[in-house]
C-alpha cells in the first residue's frame, strides 16, 4: 500500500496542547479531569482523522503494549470486505450471545454517536461508560504520542479504547470490523482465530488500489497462521489473492457456494425466510428481519464464522433462529417514518447502491420512489448514480455537514447526466432535500401507485445517519 501524495502524515496537535484554539483552554487533553462526553468527543476529533490511512501498525502496537496487550485477552473474529461488514458482525454478534458467551463488538463508522463504536454485550456503551474507557486510555495515548514522530490517530485510538474496555468486561469473545483495507488496518493489531471477508469490490482506490485483485491483497491480510478463514464469493483475481494468503499461513478456508451459503430465501413481511447451510449443519426456517438478497449473504457469512469458531460443529437450530431473529442494522434499508414511507440506506459505493436497488425494488412497492442523495466527494459517484437511476423516479441532490461531502450542485449536475435535468432536484440542507422528497413521493402527478410514494435516503453513511438524527427520536439512535 502507498500513502497519495499530499498524504503525508501530520500531527493534528503538538505535545504542549491543542492547536486547536476552541480546544486549548481544555489543555492537552490526557490532563482533563471529570471530562464530559463532548470533551471527550472533540479531543478524539482533534486527531489524524480516519479517513486518511498511513500503512503502518507501530503506533497502535506501541499503544496495545503499554496497555499490556489487551487485545490478546480474548477470542477475536475480524470481519473485512467492501460491503456488509457492520450487518455481518451484528448477526455474528447476536449468535455468539445467543450461545451464552458475553461479547464484544467494534464497529465503524457510526451512524449518530461514536459511542456506536464500541459495543458490549450488544449494546453500545453510554456516553459515560464512553468517557470511562476514553479516560482508561488516557495516559496510555500521552506515552505513545510523545515517543513516536506521528501521534496517534482518531482511529487508532478507537481501537485501543475499544481493546481495553473488551478487556476490561472482560468479554468471552470480540467481532472487531476493520476500518478501512486490512493489512494496515488499526484493528490488524489482533491475531483473529476466525477472519471473514466479505465480497470485495472496488472503494478507496486511492489507498487501497484499482482493482478487486488489488484491493484483496490488503484485505487477505486479516489472515492469521492458522485462522479459520469464511470468505464470500469473491471475483476471481480476489479469490486467487485470498485464497494464496490463506494457504501461506496455513489458515483454513471456508468458501460461500461450496462450504456454505444461502440454500432458500423467501421475501416475508419485515424481512425474509431463510434456509441456511453451514459448516455443519443445514438450518430452515429461519427469519431475518433485514431486506435484500445481500443480508442473506450476510446471514450466511456468520452463520459459517460461529461455527468455524466454535468448531464447525452444528449449532442448536433454536438457537440460530431466535439470534436472528432479534438482528437489526439501523442505516440498512431502515424503515423510519411511513406516510409516505422514508428509508435510509447507508450504501456508499456502487456495489452498496446496486444491493440496495434490488432490496428496495423487492421489499417495497413504491410508486413512485423518490432519492434524497447526499455522496463523498472522492467516491464514484457516477457508478453511485447509475446504480440508483433505474429505480427511482425522481432524486433531490443534497450533501452532509462533512468537509468531504460533494456539493449539492454539484452532484446535481453529474445527476443531470444520467438521469437527465427534469429528473433532478438541488436542496443543500439535508432537511429540505428530505421535506422535498416527501412532497414528490406524496404529488398527485403520479397517480395512486400501487404501493404508494416512498422515499430513499442514502449515499453516504454520514448522510444516512444525519437522517436518522432528523427522522428518528434521540432514544432510538442508538
Amino acid at each position: 500500500m502507498t500513502v497519495p501524495p499530499g498524504d503525508v502524515p501530520y500531527r493534528p496537535y503538538d505535545r504542549g496542547g491543542f492547536q486547536n484554539s476552541s480546544l486549548a483552554s481544555l489543555g492537552y487533553w490526557t490532563a482533563m479531569t471529570n471530562p464530559t462526553y463532548a470533551e471527550v468527543e472533540r479531543a478524539l476529533l482533534a486527531r489524524w482523522p480516519e479517513s486518511k490511512l498511513e500503512p503502518s501498525l507501530d503506533r497502535i502496537r506501541a499503544l496495545c503494549r503499554v496497555m499490556g496487550d489487551p487485545q490478546s485477552a480474548y477470542p477475536v473474529i475480524q470481519i473485512t470486505g467492501t460491503n456488509g461488514k457492520t450487518s455481518t458482525g451484528r448477526m455474528i454478534d447476536a449468535l455468539l450471545r445467543g450461545l451464552g458467551l458475553r461479547t464484544g463488538r467494534f464497529t465503524s463508522p457510526h451512524l449518530v454517536s461514536m459511542t456506536e463504536r464500541i459495543s458490549i454485550d450488544g449494546e453500545p456503551l453510554s456516553e459515560d461508560l464512553f468517557v470511562e474507557a476514553y479516560a482508561d486510555v488516557a495516559a496510555y495515548a500521552q506515552v505513545v504520542d510523545d515517543s513516536q514522530p506521528v501521534a496517534l490517530s482518531y482511529f487508532e485510538l478507537m481501537v485501543g479504547i475499544a481493546y481495553q474496555a473488551f478487556a476490561d468486561a472482560p468479554v468471552d469473545a470480540a467481532v472487531v470490523e476493520v476500518g478501512m483495507g486490512g493489512t494496515w488496518d488499526a484493528t490488524n493489531v489482533a491475531d483473529a482465530s476466525v477472519a471473514v471477508i466479505t465480497p470485495v469490490a472496488v472503494d478507496h482506490s486511492r489507498y487501497l488500489g484499482d482493482t478487486p485483485g488489488d484491493i484483496a491483497v490488503e484485505k487477505a491480510g486479516i489472515i492469521k497462521q492458522g485462522a479459520q478463514v469464511v470468505v464470500a464469493r469473491q471475483p476471481e483475481d480476489a479469490a486467487s489473492e485470498i485464497f494464496a494468503r490463506a494457504s501461506e499461513v496455513g489458515a483454513t478456508l471456508h468458501r460461500e457456494g461450496v462450504d456454505f451459503g444461502v440454500v432458500e430465501r423467501t421475501p416475508a413481511l419485515a424481512g425474509q425466510m431463510l434456509t441456511l447451510q453451514g459448516i455443519g449443519a443445514t438450518y430452515d426456517e429461519v427469519f431475518l428481519p433485514l431486506f435484500g438478497a445481500h443480508q442473506a449473504d450476510n446471514a450466511a457469512y456468520a452463520l459459517a464464522a460461529v461455527e468455524a469458531f466454535t468448531g464447525g460443529k452444528e449449532l442448536d437450530a433454536q438457537i440460530v433462529r431466535d439470534a436472528f431473529a432479534e438482528v437489526t442494522s439501523p442505516g440498512r434499508l431502515e424503515v423510519v417514518r411511513r406516510s409516505p414511507t422514508v428509508v435510509l440506506d447507508a450504501a456508499h459505493n456502487p456495489a452498496g447502491a446496486r444491493a440496495a436497488a434490488e432490496a428496495i425494488q423487492e421489499a417495497f412497492s413504491f410508486s413512485p420512489l423518490i432519492g434524497v442523495v447526499g455522496v463523498m466527494a472522492d467516491k464514484e459517484v457516477d457508478e453511485i448514480l447509475q446504480a440508483l437511476e433505474p429505480v427511482m423516479a425522481e432524486v433531490v441532490c443534497t450533501q452532509n455537514s462533512t468537509d468531504r461531502a460533494m456539493p449539492a450542485h454539484e452532484l446535481a449536475d453529474i445527476a443531470e447526466g444520467i438521469f437527465g435535468s427534469e429528473r433532478v432536484h438541488v436542496a443543500k440542507g439535508l432537511p429540505d432535500a428530505i421535506e422535498k422528497a416527501v412532497s414528490l413521493a406524496e404529488s398527485e402527478r403520479y397517480g395512486e401507485g400501487v404501493g404508494g410514494g416512498g422515499v430513499l435516503v442514502t449515499g453516504s453513511v454520514v448522510t444516512a445517519g444525519e437522517a436518522r438524527v432528523l427522522l428518528v427520536p434521540k432514544e432510538s439512535n442508538a
